[in-house]
């Protein structure tokens, strides 16, 4: 473990995770949240940002500097936050490093957040968003990929591309994902003192206002229980000490007993979402560059869908 992942372990435990599980409103957790991201998410050198609309849903481009057409591809990238914060502004300096790395566009929907908008808004709003760039790009171009409840929306999102007989993206890739809204991994309460970052109290939180009532086990919020027989490889990570390491490891488990080609990454001591730090973090940057090679394999084997 580097000295950097030891001071952010450090950092992160004495003050996001006790923030996380002190305030209770989302709307002040969507404040810190962007506050937060203007402060220590910084774009790289030559970045380029642009506002748009994707199948009704606002969105940004972000690309990273010398990425101008969209000949290589397109990843679609939904943010994190437990379905009531975060935006494409919190995560627009990772995505444009990864666009930057893989000479792609990243676009990143600003999907509807709860508690104003329950369940299943943000994955109608994500199907609409895949629906408008598989007609623009063509599906076979498209990466989707996710972190958090985000890496739990592409996955939800697979799942519903595939029971309506869509076109197939590329590949999907998430980070530390949301994929069982039940919460039923051994991880979520041996790991509760152990994760740096995420109060598995407030987690629950979050998810309640998300569901409104609905099914956990549907397939839309919890993928885990959605069907995959025919998806395009899957690459997904998480951290040994997360609440939500099970989800990643289940989630593997469940794509390759479905026959998908799987790429899972079990990072020791290291937090969640870790690719967020990589302005500061070393084995962040290194985890962009490892899914930026993954999504470069795909463009040279995967044929239109």
């Amino acid at each position: 473990m580097t000295l950097r992942l030891r001071l952010l372990n450090v950092f992160l435990r004495a003050f996001e995770k006790r923030h996380l599980a002190r305030e209770p409103d989302p709307a002040k957790l969507r404040r810190s949240f962007e506050l937060k991201a203007r402060l220590f998410f910084r774009p790289p050198r030559g970045a380029r940002f642009k506002e748009l609309s994707l199948g009704g849903v606002p969105a940004l481009d972000a690309r990273g500097a010398g990425v101008t057409g969209d000949g290589a591809g397109v990843i679609l990238y939904f943010h994190g936050g437990g379905y009531v914060m975060g935006s494409p502004r919190t995560h627009r300096a990772m995505m444009a490093q990864l666009s930057g790395l893989t000479g792609r566009a990243a676009i990143l929907p600003d999907y509807r957040k709860a508690p104003e908008h329950a369940f299943p808004g943000a994955v109608e709003d994500a199907l609409a968003c895949y629906r408008a760039l598989s007609d623009s790009h063509g599906a076979a171009r498209i990466v989707i990929g996710g972190d958090s409840a985000g890496g739990g929306l592409a996955l939800a999102l697979l799942g519903e591309i595939l029971r309506l007989e869509l076109p197939r993206p590329a590949g999907v890739f998430a980070f530390s994902p949301l994929t069982d809204v039940t919460f039923s991994g051994p991880s979520f309460s041996a790991n509760a003192q152990a994760d740096v970052m995420l109060p598995a109290a407030r987690a629950r939180d979050m998810e309640q206002h998300y569901l409104a009532g609905a099914d956990p086990r549907d397939p839309r919020a919890s993928p885990l229980f959605a069907a995959f027989k025919g998806a395009p490889p899957v690459w997904i990570c998480a951290g040994t000490t997360e609440i939500l390491l099970d989800d990643t490891r289940r989630m593997a488990a469940h794509l390759r007993e479905e026959g998908v080609q799987v790429q899972e990454v079990i990072a020791p001591g290291l937090p969640h979402v870790w690719p967020m730090f990589q302005t500061t973090l070393p084995e962040g940057r290194e985890t962009l560059r490892e899914v930026a090679r993954w999504i470069s394999s795909l463009s040279r084997s995967s044929p239109e869908s």
